[in-house]
């Protein structure tokens, strides 16, 4: 089965360095197969047998073995993320600004509904269970809005991608 595996903060600022070669090789020799990686902050695309929890462990595992730090990976199908992709709420030109901060586990409601009640001029957010869906007209560098401002307020693990990196995982993944 085709799975897509997202790690969360590596190669940001010089922190949690992992070069893609060498992630490669590791998640090979631990049992993956075909498995391709897509620019710098952990996209991986694979192969394998195993339910998406088992992956996850294993990936997690794998990582802390090798490189010496814990790293957070969510592992989806690529049905998945189609679908996530496709429940983007915003007009097709904003979709293409957007942001996509897929979620590790589902926030409670409650978390949720504090969330959408803050509202920052020239920012949109949605939230479903799996996925924030957030876009800024002045650009992701100057949005109040970013992944660690969610996963504080919401009490979860996420990591964000941009429309282009979901579109390319897709294609790479389909």
């Amino acid at each position: 089965m085709k799975y897509i595996a997202l790690l969360r903060g590596i190669n940001v600022s010089g922190h949690k360095k992992i070069p893609m070669a060498e992630l490669r090789t590791l998640l090979t020799d631990s049992g993956l197969e075909n498995v391709q990686t897509y620019i710098q902050t952990g996209n991986v695309i694979f192969d394998a047998a195993a339910s998406a929890e088992i992956l996850k462990n294993q990936i997690e595992v794998a990582v802390k073995n090798h490189f010496g730090f814990d790293v957070p990976v969510l592992v989806i199908t690529p049905k998945v993320l189609r679908q996530i992709f496709n429940d983007c709420p915003f007009s097709e030109e904003k979709k293409q600004n957007s942001y996509f901060s897929l979620l590790y586990d589902a926030p409670k409601q409650e978390l949720i509904d504090a969330v959408v009640e803050i509202k920052y001029p020239n920012e949109e957010v949605s939230i479903t269970k799996n996925c924030i869906y957030f876009y800024c007209s002045t650009g992701y560098g100057k949005t109040k809005y970013n992944n660690n401002f969610f996963e504080k307020k919401l009490n979860v693990t996420a990591t964000a991608r941009n429309y282009k990196t979901m579109l390319k995982l897709l294609s790479l993944s389909e």
